[in-house]
């Protein structure tokens, strides 16, 4: 998908646009296919990919990960509470790799 940016900003005639993830994750808890493996998988999955850039651009993309901590508090579907790196506590959901 960040490709078909790349190659619609070109066309466009802007192709020193910056482009960045500003977020992506996934949900370790409360919902279908919610689970700390698949939360790990996904968001490990994403740092590897981000740090190699994309077929159409080589080197790190600009990403944000959603979110840097579990929200106990927060309203609304409990997947909404469980996309945390770590807990309100600072104790990491699962361990994650970034590159040196």
């Amino acid at each position: 998908m960040v490709d078909a940016i790349y190659a619609a900003l070109e066309k466009a005639g802007a192709p020193g646009v910056r482009v960045v993830v500003s977020e992506s994750g996934w949900p370790s808890a409360g919902g279908f296919a919610a689970s700390v493996d698949n939360a790990r998988t996904y968001n490990q999955g994403l740092i590897d990919h981000v740090y190699r850039g994309t077929p159409k651009r080589s080197g790190v993309l600009e990403t944000y990960v959603f979110a840097m901590f579990n929200e106990n508090q927060k309203p609304g579907d409990a997947t909404e509470r469980k996309f945390g790196l770590f807990c309100p506590d600072k104790q990491p959901v699962y361990p994650v790799t970034f590159p040196k």
